[in-house]
């Protein structure tokens, strides 16, 4: 058996032979907290580790300090065979070249900012048009691109892993220089949990979300699984995926998920906000107070028996059904995902928020620390 120096020498030799960046080595470097693997080396020569968590359930989260990307999630199905429910790559540079957002932390300012612009204390600050005219998840650079601190620990409430980021004044546009904090859990009980913390030393505006693609059955679309989203109103949208300022009722529309109802009774509906995302990619206004931690959404896939609960402290979700996969990013297992082969729910606040003084605040001044907590959590039946 090789030893780990030996490995990663062998490991970088091939890359460099085959004219890649990176490579995924299986010996451990660590025994501890997180089993600290070497996932593969950055083009400027930076090396990404992939950190393990797990619970005595068998539940276990491989997360990447490349965007904090959840690589894979293994929860048991209703016979407790374990299976990954998360879209992703076996290797960093899929992540780095073909990924769209796969199981990533998301910010400075998740979802969409209208014409990559907004203005705060009197100055207008400019941003990357990433989508369109407008700014998608704080531009080319956002969180999701940026490699974290990484620390593992055991918490009482399961193994822990911390991630940090110093976001620097001006980093993509956004004012301040912002500490950012992402902690992710696997507890006791089967859930995946993350816990954003941030500060500023200037005036400026967070939403941190996180960006997994679901698929319950680990295999095929996701137009069998049971959706219901505790909400009674949404946001609709221009046809750059803006919202409009209007909160709409759901009811009567195929927005309603007030009832459990499979994600494709109603996706190929007539419907022009239908026809604006090509499904669903748009934000619900959850029936909570905005940071009071409370149910967001519950999903149920019939094959296996698994549950989905999202719980969380932001005022809205982003409910988005993989519609612009084309088969063109090639994941794990050699399984090029189509077009609804994964879900995201994305609790954060509404998109485009610095526009839209109605629409709860993301503003963080200083002094002030930004909290935002999301619970994934598992179960069968």
């Amino acid at each position: 058996m090789q030893n780990p120096v030996q490995t990663t020498i062998l490991c970088a030799a091939i890359a460099a032979t085959l004219g890649i960046v990176g490579c995924t080595t299986n010996q451990s470097t660590s025994n501890q907290v997180g089993n600290k693997q070497l996932f593969g080396t950055m083009p400027d020569g930076t090396p990404i580790d992939i950190y393990t968590i797990h619970n005595t359930s068998g539940m276990e989260a491989r997360i990447i300090t490349y965007g904090g990307i959840v690589t894979s999630l293994k929860v048991p199905d209703r016979n407790g065979n374990l299976g990954d429910v998360v879209l992703g790559f076996d290797n960093l540079p899929n992540y780095l070249t073909n990924s769209p957002y796969f199981g990533a932390l998301i910010g400075r300012y998740g979802n969409r900012i209208a014409g990559a612009k907004f203005s705060l204390d009197g100055q207008t600050y400019t941003l990357a048009a990433n989508n369109g005219p407008n700014n998608l998840h704080a531009g080319p650079k956002g969180f999701d691109k940026v490699v974290w601190q990484a620390r593992a620990y055991d918490t009482p409430a399961g193994q822990a892993l911390e991630l940090t980021y110093v976001s620097k004044n001006g980093e993509e546009g956004f004012p301040g220089t912002l500490m950012v904090k992402a902690v992710y859990t696997v507890t006791t009980d089967n859930a995946l949990r993350v816990d954003f913390t941030a500060t500023t030393d200037k005036h400026t505006v967070v939403n941190l979300t996180h960006h997994s693609y679901f698929n319950l059955a680990g295999h095929g679309d996701v137009l069998n699984h049971e959706v219901y989203i505790n909400a009674d109103k949404f946001t609709p949208v221009d046809d750059t995926s803006i919202p409009t300022g209007e909160l709409r009722s759901v009811a009567g529309t195929p927005f309603d998920f007030r009832k459990p109802t499979t994600i494709g009774a109603r996706i190929n509906d007539n419907d022009q906000q239908l026809t604006y995302g090509k499904g669903y990619d748009h934000n619900w206004v959850v029936n909570k107070k905005p940071g009071q931690m409370g149910l967001v959404a519950r999903v149920y896939e019939p094959t296996s028996g698994r549950v989905l609960e999202v719980s969380s402290t932001e005022p809205g979700t982003q409910f988005y059904t993989g519609n612009f996969l084309d088969g063109s990013a090639v994941g794990k297992g050699g399984w090029a995902y189509q077009m609804h082969d994964g879900f995201c729910f994305e609790p954060q606040h509404f998109p485009d928020s610095p526009n839209h003084p109605k629409f709860p605040s993301t503003e963080l001044k200083p002094g002030e620390t930004y909290k935002n907590s999301i619970v994934y959590k598992f179960s069968t039946r």
